[in-house]
């Protein structure tokens, strides 16, 4: 008959401080203050679960009254004491589970048996196992004792909620933290333990269970029997890991970040929606995609890589992609994706809440100018050079043929508001925050603000004389020009650009910009806008001169709101509308 199983947990429990993981710093304090005979009265071991706070307290009390303790202050595991200790027969070991023996009487059972000396061996150990479950009543019992124990009475708590035991119990304890057990210390002794039963792994698989025990190692090792039990082969692989503890894949978050820095919009939505159907939580999704981004913003920094707890494989593929994406593309996603997980426990439709949130993330590279320009892009239609327009070169200016004449321009609305951003991509600024974020600013030699350029006046006839024109009319030829640029693939940071208020005196016509970034766009643009603005106005005196001052530029609304409060501003028995008939802004 085959012996019975044992789990790992219980039959790997370390049983000399030389064998615990990832508590070094817990281990060799016990061991100095054995050496010196230093003990105190009184430890509490503090932590999170699974971390070895119960087992180094039954290593301890084994320890300290060994008969013949090794050079390395470890027991020998031979002699009387020790042995009555493996067997659960010692007489000098008293364990409590205040979980369920918390009350007064129970802490007056103990006191009492603390006024008995030890018949054999030298110290008498009380373990006090989730001390923190024990009423107020009986902790205040317990307070006399364990200021003034016999000198053969060593008392040592364990608990996971340090906050909750009075203050005056803490007083009287030496306090050890027990930390979190580093991922890579747990694949490790994983490893240890499927070499000794023989039982083959990926390391991978085991990197994954340390990562879902959360520092635990009780935890790891349940997760590791799982997915022994589940094998057939006695082999345990990434892929039956992640299906058994019910993983979302890392790979899954790498596709969809590369599908939004290409503002594959379909794509997320699609990936997104596999998640889905394999059973997966959208918060979960969630939380899941804003600790990839913020791995990844770790990764852009070589001094933070290490902050990287994942395998030597996944680290690479975050250095590869963390390359790839901006960092404010990633503060920015971070910001999204934060709003969304708050609000998603809120949101009656949980999962276009989530959508929404990826379709503004895939806009995110296209608002913040990410994307590498497309070689249509490079080559935008120019007015002055290289341009398959037909220029007149007679006597009599006619309008040129592909741009819309000023007539039109006066029937057409803009296609933008003055300073502001078109339908989604304005709400998506104002949700985002995009408006902080800086413009990447290519190196432009300096363009000098009113300089003449050759370039705009050579093909003018000669014999025009210059004619005088109205406000209204260099409007409505500006949103002609602005028009044209828009339906030839301009950016709409030039659009923003352009469609802002001006000032005219004389002939010089004054932009205001908000940053340098503009600036660099409206030299971009100026040897063009001149030449059309002088050709359809008929003057050759006209000139473009700007200035930097953002707190002068007129901010146009946004917003669905920001626009209704401006038009309750002009009349105000809009507001009294909206609160007869009980009407909501629509967001």
């Amino acid at each position: 008959m085959a012996d019975n199983f044992v789990v790992s947990a219980r039959k790997y429990r370390p049983i000399t401080f030389d064998s615990v993981v990832g508590q070094s710093h817990i281990t060799t304090t016990l061991k100095n203050a054995i050496r010196t005979n230093h003990l105190a009265q009184a430890f509490l071991f503090c932590g999170p679960r699974g971390v070895g706070k119960t087992t180094n307290a039954r290593i301890l009390a084994k320890t300290i009254n060994c008969q013949s303790l090794t050079d390395e202050i470890e027991p020998c595991g031979a002699c009387e004491s020790c042995v009555a200790f493996q067997n659960n027969a010692s007489f000098n070991v008293h364990e409590l589970d205040a979980a369920s023996n918390n009350s007064v009487d129970d802490i007056r059972n103990l006191i009492d048996q603390v006024r008995y000396p030890p018949q054999t061996g030298k110290y008498k150990i009380y373990i006090i196992d989730e001390v923190h479950m024990l009423s107020s009543s009986a902790f205040n019992a317990f307070l006399k004792t364990l200021e003034e124990p016999p000198s053969y009475a060593i008392f040592i708590l364990a608990t996971t909620e340090k906050h909750k035991i009075l203050p005056t119990i803490l007083s009287r304890c030496q306090i050890f933290d027990f930390n979190r057990i580093q991922p890579r210390d747990i694949a490790d002794h994983l490893e240890h333990i499927a070499q000794k039963e023989g039982i083959s792994t990926e390391r991978e698989a085991l990197e994954l269970i340390a990562q879902k025990a959360d520092g635990g190692l009780r935890d790891a090792l349940s997760m590791f029997d799982l997915n022994v039990t589940f094998s057939t082969d006695d082999t345990v692989r990434y892929k039956d890991v992640l299906e058994n503890l019910h993983i979302l894949d890392y790979d899954y978050y790498f596709r969809l970040t590369d599908a939004l820095l290409t503002s594959e919009v379909s794509q997320t939505l699609l990936i997104f929606n596999e998640i889905i159907k394999k059973g997966f939580d959208g918060h979960l999704f969630v939380v899941g995609m804003l600790e990839h981004f913020r791995n990844l913003l770790v990764a852009k920094d070589p001094a933070t890589v290490q902050l990287l707890e994942v395998s030597e494989t996944a680290k690479n593929k975050y250095l590869d992609q963390s390359a790839r994406a901006s960092v404010s593309f990633l503060l920015s996603a971070l910001s999204v994706g934060s709003q969304c997980d708050i609000n998603y426990k809120a949101a009656k439709q949980q999962r276009l809440h989530v959508e929404i949130c990826l379709m503004k993330l895939a806009k995110i590279p296209e608002v913040l100018d990410l994307n590498t320009l497309s070689g249509d892009e490079k080559k935008k239609p120019s007015l002055t050079e290289n341009s398959q327009v037909a220029v007149p070169t007679t006597a009599t200016p006619k309008p040129i043929a592909s741009l819309p004449s000023p007539s039109v321009a006066a029937e057409t609305p803009p296609p933008y508001p003055q300073n502001g951003l078109p339908g989604a991509l304005g709400k998506l600024r104002s949700t985002v925050n995009i408006s902080a974020q800086p413009q990447p600013v290519e190196e432009t030699k300096p363009v000098a603000k009113t300089q003449e350029d050759p370039t705009v006046t050579a093909d003018l006839p000669t014999n025009w004389k210059d004619q005088p024109f109205t406000t209204e009319e260099l409007q409505q030829t500006w949103d002609a020009f602005s028009r044209f640029r828009e339906q030839n693939g301009g950016a709409v940071s030039e659009q923003i650009m352009l469609n802002r208020e001006f000032k005219i005196e004389g002939t010089t016509i004054e932009l205001i910009l908000d940053n340098l970034h503009q600036e660099v766009l409206l030299n971009d643009v100026k040897p063009e806008l001149l030449g059309y603005l002088r050709r359809h106005l008929k003057n050759r005196q006209i000139q473009i001169s700007y200035r930097i001052a953002p707190n002068e530029v007129k901010r146009n609304p946004y917003t669905p709101l920001e626009k209704f409060n401006t038009l309750a501003e002009k009349n105000p028995s809009l507001l009294d509308l909206q609160r007869l008939l009980g009407l909501d802004v629509d967001f």
